[in-house]
């Protein structure tokens, strides 16, 4: 079993920040890939930012230049800091990561239940 347990969601103001945080457990053998995705009511989910073991980074257009995405040194744990949020950052934030249980067997796709960002004006 595995398991991404996400923290730090809350209600903010425009041009505020907040720091998510995902930590993954379980049965793990490897870590590739770790992200953010947010869905907001009525829309469908979409990619925030994501990392992948060797650290390279990927943005939404969105969020280049507010968001920032980073692991620790045990690639266990990402997180996202979000600076100048807007309230159309508003939205659930799932963690999501790709992992590897035994060897030899293809790694697959993990979700967190997610954390709620409201961002008021």
């Amino acid at each position: 079993q595995v398991r991404l347990a996400e923290s730090g969601g809350g209600l903010v103001q425009a041009g505020g920040s907040l720091r998510l945080s995902c930590a993954a457990s379980g049965n793990i053998l490897s870590i590739d890939a770790m992200g953010w995705y947010r869905q907001a009511p009525g829309n469908q989910r979409e990619l925030v930012a994501t990392i992948t073991s060797g650290g390279s980074t990927n943005y939404a257009d969105s969020v280049k230049g507010r968001f920032t995405i980073s692991r620790d040194n045990a690639k266990t744990s990402v997180y996202l800091q979000m600076n100048s949020l807007k309230p159309e950052d508003t939205a659930v934030y799932h963690c999501n990561a790709l992992i590897g249980q035994w060897p030899g067997l293809m790694s697959q796709n993990y979700w967190g239940q997610g954390t709620q960002v409201t961002v008021s004006s």
